[in-house]
């Protein structure tokens, strides 16, 4: 991908290296039907219910990741006597699941269950420093510090499990399975390894502290697609499917990056028609509760799809990209381009109320 972009403190163009924007359109398109909906008089109509018409609508997005030479995430890693670790972040999970994330990458490095990696994460008196929960960053940024960390704490098991062994090169030694294997099949438990370093020969307290900051911010690319039903005689819009096909780099926990886009979707769809905030004029809030200012129930919600278009962004030791904030993004023009192709009314003013698009109606 040729084109270059800047988003960081820093006036440096990056180049963007990873894009599957016409994969996650063309992904997206299968999945709701788009050839045979768009364009099909019949489809558009309601059998039995002639003031009920369906629209199809769609929207491209890029998002940022993280802020080039700003954000900057620490992570520590301790190997316990029984060949468990400590992992100490600085990052916070806010539900996102990071936690879990964080510790899958430590895991993958040593060669450990994820059980294995004990996480201690957000408590500023005694964790490294983490810029925050912020900028689609923790997967990207912290993730990146935990790899550094755990590849640091693998060169000591390395070199360690190369002594115990007899191999001359600690870097054939593969970790796996909870153990340290050399070329010619011979191999070591951690816990083996562990109790070697803390109480035996040459005695060191194996861990490590590592931390990055990117100099890139490499974005994510998706397709949103949207359909709905328009009742024409009340302006009301129903959103019946949302799809988001996303191109967010390697994806390390499919069920948590799952559970963020459907949550944006939430959000976003909530913006894109039914959530407002009116004054009136002494500036007075007219929704100032739950009642009134409509968040999207669980029962309410349309039936979503998530598809992971994967790439692998080489500026991360992993490939990841974010996936945090770009489900909202595209909703609110999708559904906009939608009820355009339901009923011919252009409302560019979010979000979608039936008054809105009861009066364009009364317009045309």
């Amino acid at each position: 991908f040729s084109t270059a972009w800047s988003e960081g403190r820093e006036p440096r163009p990056e180049t963007i290296d990873t894009c599957a924007l016409e994969e996650c359109v063309q992904q997206g398109k299968a999945s709701v039907g788009w050839d045979q909906k768009y364009g099909n008089p019949a489809w558009h109509e309601v059998p039995g219910k002639a003031h009920l018409r369906r629209g199809i609508g769609m929207c491209t997005m890029m998002q940022g990741t993280a802020i080039p030479y700003l954000d900057m995430g620490g992570a520590s890693i301790k190997m316990n006597d029984d060949g468990s670790f400590n992992l100490l972040i600085g990052a916070t999970d806010l539900g996102t699941g990071s936690d879990t994330v964080l510790a899958q990458m430590a895991a993958e490095v040593l060669g450990v269950p994820l059980d294995d990696i004990i996480v201690y994460s957000s408590d500023t008196d005694f964790t490294p420093f983490d810029v925050g929960a912020y900028a689609s960053s923790t997967t990207y940024i912290s993730g990146a510090a935990v790899v550094d960390a755990a590849e640091k704490v693998a060169e000591r098991i390395k070199l360690r499990a190369a002594r115990l062994l007899e191999v001359d090169d600690h870097q054939t030694i593969l970790l796996s399975n909870q153990q340290a294997a050399a070329p010619d099949g011979s191999a070591i438990s951690l816990a083996e390894i562990a109790l070697n370093a803390l109480h035996h020969e040459d005695q060191e307290q194996i861990m490590a502290v590592g931390s990055y900051v990117s100099p890139v911010a490499p974005p994510p690319f998706a397709a949103q697609f949207v359909e709905l039903t328009v009742d024409t005689e009340t302006g009301q819009v129903v959103v019946d499917k949302l799809v988001m096909a996303v191109d967010s780099g390697v994806i390390v926990n499919p069920i948590t990056a799952s559970g963020q886009i459907e949550g944006g979707l939430a959000q976003a769809l909530g913006y894109a028609v039914c959530e407002e905030m009116v004054y009136d004029e002494k500036g007075r809030a007219r929704e100032i509760d739950f009642r009134d200012y409509h968040i999207f129930m669980a029962h309410e919600m349309p039936e979503l799809e998530t598809i992971f278009v994967e790439t692998f962004e080489p500026s991360h030791p992993f490939g990841v990209k974010a996936v945090a904030e770009i489900p909202l993004d595209g909703v609110a023009p999708a559904v906009g381009n939608a009820v355009f192709d339901a009923v011919g009314v252009n409302i560019d003013e979010n979000p979608v109320t039936p008054e809105k698009v009861w009066r364009a109606l009364k317009e045309t």
